[in-house]
């Protein structure tokens, strides 16, 4: 059975699966999974960077929207600017989240 024909049977097992089942699937820690991107660039970088994705914007537009040059969006993204709380405020409000993510 092919990587592909497998994949599809595990997702049709799962949608099948009663919730007690699915409590019983291991689950994978978000940072786990992120942990090569974390090392590279910084997990408020991340949150950054997934939040503005999410809300389909450009650096740019996030810039815009929360009066900063795009240059210091991309140096937070890369942790190479750190987060204060009232950025991480402004972030939070055109981003839609809990700043908290931020710091």
């Amino acid at each position: 059975m092919s990587a592909h024909t497998r994949a599809h049977h595990t997702r049709i097992s799962r949608k099948g699966a009663t919730a007690s089942e699915r409590k019983k699937e291991k689950s994978i820690p978000w940072r786990a999974v992120a942990k090569e991107n974390i090392e590279k660039f910084s997990e408020a970088g991340l949150a950054v960077r997934g939040a503005r994705l999410r809300a389909e914007m450009t650096q740019q537009q996030l810039a815009d929207a929360i009066g900063v040059k795009p240059h210091h969006i991309s140096e937070m993204e890369h942790g190479k600017r750190s987060i204060g709380k009232e950025m991480a405020r402004r972030l939070a409000e055109v981003l839609k989240v809990n700043y908290k993510v931020f710091l």
